[in-house]
């Protein structure tokens, strides 16, 4: 406990010193004691922290006491430069260009410091079995993926293997808490943004996907869909490849609100970004008989029923493609469910015009099997066929 008390002193003298240095380079350089101003407090703050500093034998921190005494003999130059010659003038400008260029060296490498503190912590938090110490790790490492791209910062997490253990704790043989497994797929997802072309690979050539689908919770659900989003018809393909697409049809059925509703916006977003081939073999997989089994639930109301009486517009609106009404995808989430997977057909990237209307014929059928009356089936295929003329113009 009092090591980590001390570690966590010595990153906020170091977090306190790094704002420092981020306020220097907002100053203008053309502001002489602005500037010096700033330099003191940064230097006053520095050497606070030079009596730890000099205790931990980093790499990193000992360029740090560098570039302070650096600025602090850059300082000393500023203040002794007077008058108003053009020479004067041109030294004390190159002297504040160079002290804030310091400046940045300082962020760096205080952020390279911490960022390499706190990829060692979460990865002894992850192989040990306190279950809040991983979570609250998992937390601020996210914060600090979603900060964007740093290429030191990416070669600390490939060098400490952060991406195998945690694809090893999203296996559904590893005993984390849910909320813990949630937040590693949060994790996931945020690292295929922070760099494509380094994590879709490992993401796309591992366990992590099966993972996901395997934990079926509404947080690897809603993961899994955002990873369609981000590497799109590579992550379809994969998923029609290895039968996951009816594992997550599959969840259509579950007792749960949520389960099934973030089921569905996979699904929808598989359609958007799927080939031909994905989309049929949802098709088949009789996604359209759910669907319209979804939108005939009280759940499922049309918005043409939203004031509860059955054949009475509210508001003249049918779907979701046109402006969205507050409460509606809360109250009503499989309002116009069919004829909105139908608009992320008729819109989607991976599709030519003939697959597009061959798809949609299908979906008519589909709809006509499985309506319990002509008129359901009249109103759902008048709905599909506007949403497709909306999608389209």
């Amino acid at each position: 406990m009092e090591e980590n008390d001390q570690s966590h002193h010595v990153i906020s003298q170091l977090q306190a010193l790094q704002k420092a240095s981020r306020d220097l380079q907002l100053n203008p350089i053309f502001t002489k004691y602005v500037l010096i101003s700033s330099i003191k407090t940064l230097l006053d703050l520095g050497n606070k922290a030079a009596s730890f500093i000099l205790d931990i034998d980093d790499k990193n921190l000992s360029n740090l006491l560098l570039l302070l005494n650096k600025i602090k003999t850059l300082l000393e130059n500023l203040e002794k430069s007077q008058g108003y010659s053009l020479k004067s003038i041109l030294r004390r400008k190159i002297t504040s260009y160079q002290i804030i260029q310091a400046g940045y060296a300082i962020e760096s490498e205080i952020q390279c410091y911490i960022d390499r503190v706190n990829v060692y912590k979460l990865v002894k938090a992850l192989q040990q079995e306190d279950e809040e110490a991983k979570l609250n790790c998992l937390i601020e490492f996210e914060q600090r993926v979603a900060q964007g791209f740093d290429r030191n910062f990416q070669d600390l997490v490939l060098k400490a293997d952060v991406f195998s253990i945690i694809e090893r704790l999203l296996d559904e043989e590893a005993t984390c808490l849910k909320t813990v497994k949630d937040q590693l797929a949060i994790v996931i997802v945020s690292l295929v943004e922070f760099n494509k072309n380094v994590f879709v690979g490992l993401v796309l050539m591992g366990k992590i996907i099966p993972s996901l689908v395997s934990m079926a919770s509404v947080g690897s659900i809603r993961a899994l869909r955002l990873l369609v989003r981000l590497i799109k018809s590579p992550l379809t393909d994969e998923l029609l490849l290895n039968n996951q697409i009816t594992k997550i049809m599959g969840f259509l059925s579950s007792e749960d609100l949520e389960i099934r509703v973030a089921a569905m916006d996979c699904l929808f977003e598989i359609a958007y970004f799927g080939r031909a081939e994905t989309i049929k073999a949802m098709i088949d997989e009789g996604l359209i008989y759910k669907l319209v089994g979804f939108q005939r639930s009280n759940l499922g109301d049309n918005l043409i029923n939203m004031n509860g009486e059955s054949g009475e517009e509210s508001n003249g609106e049918c779907s979701e493609f046109v402006p969205k009404i507050e409460g509606i995808e809360r109250n009503f989430p499989f309002a116009s469910c069919v004829a909105r997977f139908a608009v992320q057909i008729e819109v989607g990237e991976n599709l030519e015009q003939s697959e597009r209307k061959a798809l949609k014929l299908e979906i008519l059928d589909g709809v006509r099997e499985a309506c319990v009356s002509e008129a359901e089936a009249a109103s759902i295929v008048a709905e599909v066929l506007w949403g497709s003329f909306l999608g389209v113009s």
